[in-house]
């Protein structure tokens, strides 16, 4: 399986604060995700499935891409992926899935992070995924935990470069 783990774009704080999860992309993380977008785009990704933490930022991140790589499956909320989350829960539901899928997750920090260094090492390496920053990893099994090899890390800088 190819895991696509994607932070969120850039999200406002407006006064007065509607609370975190309502927390929406500001102008700029909106283009940033396009510019991902474009950049997925000429790699001629093809995904199987879209997952997204319910938190609005994440499902506006998800949206776009979908949208730019014309993604014709739904994309599925999963409250695993909130930033309180259970990893756990989520590689449960990552196991259900074709060995050969690719699939978008589409999250927060520190939780991708910390998924992507508890997928690729043993020793405690530490990941830092930037807003709007993309990894790729292939999964080799996802139970108890997922376990595979980091394939990309990119910013959002290397992803507009690539358009």
């Amino acid at each position: 399986m190819d895991l696509l783990v994607l932070r969120h774009g850039e999200a406002g704080r407006s006064s007065p604060s509607p609370g975190d999860s309502k927390r929406s992309l500001t102008a700029e993380g909106k283009q940033e995700i396009v510019d991902l977008s474009n950049g997925l785009k000429s790699l001629e990704i093809k995904l199987d499935c879209i997952f997204t933490s319910p938190l609005l930022r994440a499902k506006q991140t998800a949206e776009i891409v979908a949208k730019s790589l014309k993604y014709k499956g739904n994309i599925e909320e999963i409250n695993a992926l909130k930033p309180e989350g259970s990893r756990l829960e989520f590689y449960s539901v990552l196991s259900k899935l074709k060995q050969d899928s690719v699939v978008l997750v589409v999250g927060h920090e520190p939780y991708l992070s910390e998924m992507i260094s508890e997928g690729i090492s043993q020793s405690g390496c530490r990941i830092n995924l930037k807003k709007s920053g993309l990894a790729r990893m292939k999964i080799l099994s996802t139970l108890p935990k997922i376990k595979g090899e980091l394939r990309w890390l990119l910013t959002p800088k290397h992803l507009k470069k690539m358009t």
